[in-house]
């Protein structure tokens, strides 16, 4: 149910504008998690896209070396290519591959405010908050214990 919904609404976003166009045309893109509620990407319009198989690299021997499931996938107006081979399927390394162009679209269309990067810069913050925290407790604990040790030297020098 969830699946159908999240297609229409991918379908029913508008193309991005010309105006639009990357800057910075070497920009990275950073997968992050929970992607499913990003829905505001942009559409990939199949024309603009390049797509060829190539054979991988890695690990994995003979099976690696002689079958071409890698996926490389160039979109033709911004000049950004992605190669993809994450799996021995072609068919989800196609899809892999389609997922993390339209992420580096996002980035390269919004900058700074792409879902992406507002998603990672969330998260980051997240984590320093909670290592502030952490931090603190910390030093409360120590300033606990230096206070109870400082407190018990003079009773026991008095006894």
């Amino acid at each position: 149910m969830f699946a159908v919904s999240w297609r229409v609404i991918w379908r029913a976003a508008p193309s991005p504008s010309p105006l639009l166009r990357p800057t910075h045309p070497g920009l990275t893109c950073v997968s992050t998690l929970g992607k499913k509620d990003l829905v505001d990407f942009p559409v990939l319009n199949e024309d603009e896209l390049d797509e060829q198989f190539v054979r991988g690299s890695g690990p994995g021997g003979q099976a690696t070396n002689k079958t071409s499931n890698c996926v490389v996938l160039k979109h033709i107006p911004t000049g950004i290519v992605v190669k993809c081979h994450q799996t021995r399927s072609v068919d989800i390394n196609r899809k892999r591959a389609r997922e993390i162009m339209r992420e580096k679209l996002d980035v390269a269309y919004k900058g700074d405010l792409s879902e992406v990067l507002v998603k990672k810069r969330e998260s980051e913050m997240k984590k320093q908050e909670k290592r502030r925290k952490a931090n603190e407790n910390l030093e409360r604990k120590r300033l606990f214990k230096e206070s109870l040790s400082t407190g018990s030297k003079p009773e026991n020098g008095s006894a």
